[in-house]
């Protein structure tokens, strides 16, 4: 019983230590603002805009903290994998994931994973993105620069209807697949 307290204690501490950086420019109710630089796929040459991306129908995004991390490889992902014909069958279009790395690193987390093509992997290499939604945090201590809290947002024709952030920014909780599907 100690132990568990310590390690609770442990987790609270390290959660102490993040702090997210600036004002959300989107939040639930909100538009995903357009034009948004440092978004790639696959290539540096390859920008993507997710407010145009998702400007017309229903999509999901989530943002992870790292690809190839332990949980963002073995449950996060993998769940969106695992339910995309349940979230098909209630209207995603498709499920946008961001994070903060290189993209080359998430063109090849996305093939190790085997992504189909209903889920895009983006790559926020400046974390303009995750800054855009209020969802950068300094997480230097565990990887080495500022990266994305945990989160998945519903949107429709553009606008987030639906947001839903890990209260300790990195937990596999309310962001996952299966609980997006009882939002939808």
């Amino acid at each position: 019983m100690l132990q568990l307290y310590r390690n609770a204690v442990s987790r609270i501490a390290a959660a102490r230590t993040f702090r997210t950086f600036g004002p959300a420019l989107f939040k639930t109710g909100d538009k995903i603002p357009t034009g948004l630089g440092g978004l790639r796929e696959n290539s540096p040459g390859n920008s993507v805009d997710l407010g145009l991306e998702v400007a017309s129908g229903k999509y999901v995004i989530v943002g992870l903290p790292a690809a190839f991390s332990p949980a963002c490889s073995a449950t996060h992902v993998p769940g969106y994998i695992k339910h995309l014909p349940q979230l098909k069958e209630k209207g995603i279009k498709q499920v946008f994931v961001t994070t903060v790395n290189d993209p080359f690193v998430t063109a090849a987390w996305g093939k190790s994973l085997g992504v189909p093509s209903d889920i895009r992997i983006i790559a926020d290499t400046e974390g303009t993105f995750a800054k855009a939604g209020g969802h950068l945090f300094d997480s230097k201590k565990v990887f080495g620069n500022d990266r994305s809290v945990r989160f998945a947002a519903i949107v429709k024709d553009g606008k987030v209807v639906t947001e839903l952030v890990e209260p300790d920014k990195t937990g596999v909780d309310v962001s996952s697949a299966e609980n997006i599907l009882k939002h939808l």
